[in-house]
């Protein structure tokens, strides 16, 4: 028997009054990556609904079986006889046809229509890798869109293209774009707008900062840090944060030293936490000193 499909939804129409007299199965029909088959089996004897659905078997259902998230909706009968049931949105993963049955506890008889309508698929690969869905959708589409500007600008800034301004730090120079350095920070902005030294010398001086740590800023201002490279520089990176009126960049530096304070950093952190006027990090110290109990380690440990 024949489903019909339209974009996510399969519709399955009996051509006969025979619902619950015999094990149906339908001709495989696709959606998404795979070919599917609906079943309405007879158990016991009763006219129970028993819908099964699954991939057909092959290759691709054991090595990249779906992952669905679906609804059914089954209509039985007509006129003053018809039924309608329709089910909660369930998510299986879906590999053989034992894998799911979705059962009315009515006795049901007549013509039917078995409609399913997948609002999801995933691949779900032998190793246990779950993807992304197989379905373009705006967040896949905004993902793709960033890593792919994130890999230009990366390769801007690596291998030096168009650069068109110097960055001297205390150990070194390092090459950058006054654009990225403007839309990034409101003091690097106003240094390339007004007729200043930074403007007509086409030069920045940071002697406040090592090359690695500047470099690991500009890493950040292009949106290629690793995690690895922050939390060795975070010191530096708040500091310049601060400086160039980076507020994303002194957000996260603010929530990363508040995760690992310790009896051997909480008095550094209290300091820096003062120095750049952070109010939560600030009452994490205090409250990990006070409230916590931890001074009196302090005191035996420090002093």
């Amino acid at each position: 028997m024949v489903v019909e499909t339209v974009s996510r939804l399969a519709q399955w129409r009996s051509a006969t009054d025979n619902f619950g007299n015999c094990n149906i199965i339908s001709k495989p029909f696709k959606i998404g990556m795979w070919n599917w088959q609906l079943s309405n089996i007879v158990q016991n004897g009763y006219q129970h609904a028993y819908i099964y659905l699954s991939p057909k078997a092959s290759r691709l259902s054991k090595e990249q079986s779906p992952l669905a998230e679906f609804t059914l909706r089954l209509t039985a009968g007509s006129g003053t006889n018809k039924q309608v049931f329709v089910s909660p949105v369930f998510k299986r993963l879906l590999r053989t046809f034992d894998d799911f049955v979705w059962t009315t506890e009515s006795y049901i008889s007549g013509s039917f229509i078995i409609e399913v309508e997948f609002l999801n698929l995933r691949v779900h690969s032998a190793n246990g890798y779950v993807g992304s869905s197989v379905w373009p959708s705006d967040g896949l589409l905004k993902s793709s869109t960033t890593e792919g500007s994130l890999g230009c600008l990366s390769h801007m800034l690596h291998e030096s293209i168009n650069t068109d301004v110097t960055i001297n730090t205390c150990d070194g120079s390092l090459k950058a774009h006054k654009a990225i350095l403007s839309a990034s920070s409101p003091v690097f902005h106003s240094m390339f707008r007004h007729d200043l030294k930074e403007k007509t010398s086409s030069t920045i001086d940071i002697q406040d900062m090592s090359l690695e740590s500047c470099a690991t800023l500009l890493c950040y201002l292009y949106g290629t840090i690793t995690h690895e490279n922050f939390w060795k520089h975070r010191y530096a990176l708040l500091g310049a944060a601060n400086k160039y009126a980076i507020s994303r960049l002194t957000n996260i530096c603010e929530e990363s030293l508040l995760e690992d304070i310790s009896t051997g950093n909480v008095l550094e952190r209290l300091q820096e936490a003062w120095l750049y006027q952070l109010d939560k990090l600030n009452k994490g110290c205090l409250t990990y000193l006070f409230y916590f109990g931890k001074i009196r380690d302090i005191k035996l440990t420090s002093f």
